[in-house]
């Protein structure tokens, strides 16, 4: 037997002269796609301003407590459509109330139903999804069929359908309105993530863990939590954040048509209809600035994490 010198014996993980690594740390999806987001202005960018936007819409008072008119439901009737000013930083409306105050209190209702709506999303897809690409053939077809049912019906269109059948009105509770609109978003929204969580079951299920685990006698609910849901759950978060954002403008067009939130709520969809009544526009177009700009800006953000999310769990981007 030959003895080596301890010159031509590399340690583990160091790089030997005129060679590659000999070995290296294995490094996750999580870990690579943070890695990839961490570099990403976007991605900051984004979660500086739904940071902004939730803290807005959990504590609107961190917000107003300095406004000359912090109250968002009290109107001074005397000051109608009054311009932008140091007694009112964005201005009021035709009724008189503060157009920055409502606008700050008026990202809870667009926030919460925007959250609430990508939840149920995602569980109802979601599990549609696990049946129907863990199970196959007659579960699979079944539940393929009734997706694209609700597949055909347009997000709008059927919100405005199922809104105006069951309307709310100025003495419905909050949460009852703000559950309506959640319902009928959810009804029409969960196809989408159950094709994309069908699609990414379909490829973890034959991968070797999951057979192991058949092979070793899981049952199916064991294989499903186990195995199969943390591998396939990433695509759909992906996309429901995107969704999220489409949400809440879907939301405020529901509103802007009168048959989604209602006063007394405050939302920026109810601010925008309110201002878009006939003659505000040219009178106070102030009404109708500010509280599309928050809007606008909440969906752009969503939209733009949503976007680098995905790019940094694209496996094509490795």
């Amino acid at each position: 037997m030959t003895e080596r010198s301890v010159s031509d014996v590399a340690p583990e993980g160091t790089v030997p002269t005129g060679g590659e690594p000999t070995s290296e740390k294995a490094r996750s999806l999580g870990s690579d796609a943070w890695e990839k987001l961490r570099r990403q202005p976007i991605f900051w960018i984004s979660s500086v301003l739904i940071v902004i936007m939730v803290t807005m819409a959990i504590a609107p008072q961190l917000f107003t407590f300095w406004s000359p008119s912090p109250d968002p439901y009290v109107a001074d009737q005397s000051r109608i459509r009054e311009a932008p000013g140091p007694t009112a930083w964005f201005g009021r409306d035709g009724q008189g109330f503060d157009v920055y105050s409502r606008t700050i209190y008026g990202a809870r209702a667009s926030i919460l139903v925007g959250t609430l709506a990508t939840v149920a999303v995602l569980l109802i897809g979601g599990i549609v999804g696990i049946f129907a690409g863990f199970y196959g053939k007659v579960v699979d077809a079944i539940l393929s069929r009734i997706g694209d049912i609700f597949f055909a019906i347009p997000l709008l269109l059927g919100g405005i359908l199922i809104l105006y059948t069951f309307p709310s009105d100025y003495t419905t509770p909050y949460l009852l309105v703000v559950g309506k609109v959640v319902i009928a978003l959810g009804i029409l929204g969960w196809p989408r993530i159950a094709r994309i969580m069908r699609a990414s079951v379909l490829q973890v299920k034959p991968q070797d863990y999951v057979q192991a685990a058949r092979a070793l006698g899981a049952s199916p609910g064991r294989i499903i939590s186990g195995h199969v849901l943390p591998n396939a759950f990433a695509p759909v978060i992906v996309v429901g954040t995107i969704d999220l954002g489409v949400f809440i403008a879907v939301e405020a067009t529901l509103s802007f048509l009168g048959i989604g939130l209602q006063p007394p709520t405050v939302s920026w969809g109810v601010m925008i209809s309110d201002a878009s009544a006939l003659g505000m526009l040219r009178a106070a177009p102030h009404m109708l600035l500010f509280p599309s700009l928050f809007l606008s800006v909440t969906v752009l953000a969503f939209i733009m994490l949503g976007d680098a999310v995905r790019d940094a769990f694209d496996p094509k981007s490795r």
